[in-house]
């Protein structure tokens, strides 16, 4: 008889509601504005944001209500699959049951739609012509320019300078959707040009490459601004994918013991355990949810939690989460999404209050886990999923060792078929750990802000992660 290995639901059961965390977690410290460092409020976020989403962003309601143009659109890849990996677990010859949410099926090879089809259409709803944003390895802005082709609009993509030269056909695939793509930092901003003065060789950092887009931006009322990930309202647009794993594993008669996602921005973290946390603290069953970074840019693990921008040139709001400061500059490590200096204040309270806990781990290391899975399943994942399923397998073989066979369900974040310089590296034995070296680490630490006491927050640079 065959075993079963996939979980699916029809596009009925796409999600009619986005879930907002901010409803169940009391005393959330509010974002403040740059300059007045007073609370942040509708009438700033309008700033740069459509209404709803200025209102998505602080609302403290449980639920959003998803466009119906928005769902029809998802109805394009959602719902997702959810797999079982059973093969991998054979091949570690583990007790787990191992589960993996799998969002390489996406017009774009990752999770990053779920979002940025939300955000085009609500610019686009404001009269906004024009989409401006900042990417990483390139999945943002990969996302960013299918939505802007969706709703007849154009789009620029500042993409930091490494992964632009690291993943060229990234950059091939916004142009194909009709979108432009500059390396940063570059030679058409401020804050491009005196970082260049500074250092030609910059490698560029997802701060750098969102200082450039927001000065853009803010100079074109034509543009709406967009970000792939950290803020409330962005977090909520991924729990699709968390609410559709439940119904899942219900299918699969089965439940999570085990949660986890790779952590950058956190985004595609919260898109998956914030819904399995809302059950726990609504009295349903407890899940251990683990956030996975890499060691070249620990952010939760070795940052502090402190009010920071997320920009290199303070032009956001100070935000209070787990940071590394506006200045820091990571590692070239190709994981490129999880190059984010900040994660996003909801993942950071949550772990802070220990519903999540955070590892780090090392780039060799999670490339030896990516080729496991995709010589065991048949999916070669993204370099930022490998620290997910790094994470995974070292809970599988925990389980073998202690003769316990627990249910794990990890994000496999999207594909890597964009990232096969990196695999060619790592089977050539030349790619670097990237780890973080003290120096780089208290600089960037340095550039978190002391707020003043009259701020109505804590002043000082932030509290050091135990």
């Amino acid at each position: 008889m065959t075993e079963r290995v996939k979980y699916l639901l029809a596009e009925k059961d796409i999600p009619t509601t986005w879930y907002n965390l901010a409803a169940d977690l009391p005393d959330l410290a509010p974002a403040l504005q740059p300059v007045t460092y007073q609370p942040v409020d509708l009438d700033y976020l309008r700033r740069t944001l459509p209404e709803p989403l200025a209102e998505q962003e602080i609302s403290t309601s449980p639920e959003f209500e998803i466009p119906e143009q928005v769902r029809q659109l998802y109805a394009q890849w959602r719902p997702s699959p959810l797999m079982r990996a059973r093969r991998l677990e054979k091949a570690l010859g583990t007790p787990a049951r191992i589960y993996y949410k799998y969002e390489g099926s996406g017009p774009t090879g990752s999770f990053k739609p779920n979002t940025a089809i939300a955000q085009a259409y609500y610019n686009k709803q404001a009269g906004k012509r024009h989409l401006i944003a900042e990417t990483g390895a390139g999945q943002w802005g990969s996302a960013i320019a299918m939505a802007a082709a969706m709703f007849d609009m154009t789009a620029k993509i500042y993409m930091v300078k490494v992964s632009y030269r690291q993943k060229p056909y990234r950059r091939a695939l916004m142009e194909t959707f009709g979108a432009v793509c500059v390396a940063s930092p570059s030679t058409e901003t401020e804050a491009g040009r005196i970082l260049l003065r500074e250092n030609p060789d910059h490698p560029g950092s997802l701060s750098v490459a969102k200082a450039e887009a927001l000065q853009e931006a803010a100079n074109d009322p034509t543009a709406g601004y967009t970000r792939g990930s950290a803020l409330n309202h962005i977090c909520a647009h991924q729990t699709v994918i968390g609410q559709e794993a439940i119904r899942q594993m219900e299918l699969a008669d089965d439940y999570p013991d085990i949660v986890i996602g790779c952590a950058g921005g956190g985004s595609n973290l919260a898109g998956l355990a914030f819904p399995f946390l809302r059950r726990q603290l609504h009295g349903g069953q407890a899940v251990r949810l683990i956030a996975a970074e890499p060691v070249a840019c620990p952010t939760l693990t070795r940052g502090r939690i402190a009010y920071d921008y997320s920009d290199a040139f303070r032009q956001t709001s100070l935000s209070r989460m787990h940071t590394l400061g506006h200045r820091f500059v990571p590692p070239p490590v190709h994981a490129g999404g999880l190059r984010a200096h900040n994660i996003a204040p909801l993942v950071s309270r949550v772990v802070q209050d220990g519903l999540m806990e955070a590892v780090a781990l090392r780039q060799t290391d999670c490339f030896e886990a990516g080729v496991l899975f995709a010589r065991s399943e048949g999916i070669v994942p993204a370099p930022e999923s490998t620290h997910a399923i790094r994470a995974a397998v070292n809970e599988a073989v925990r389980c073998r060792e202690e003769g316990v066979g627990k249910t794990i369900l990890f994000g496999l974040t999207g594909h890597g078929n964009f990232d096969f310089a990196a695999y060619e590296q790592y089977f050539a034995g030349t790619l670097a750990d990237d780890a973080l070296d003290d120096e780089r680490l208290r600089q960037g630490l340095d550039s978190i802000p002391e707020l003043p006491v009259s701020a109505g927050v804590l002043a000082g640079a932030g509290d050091p992660v135990a």
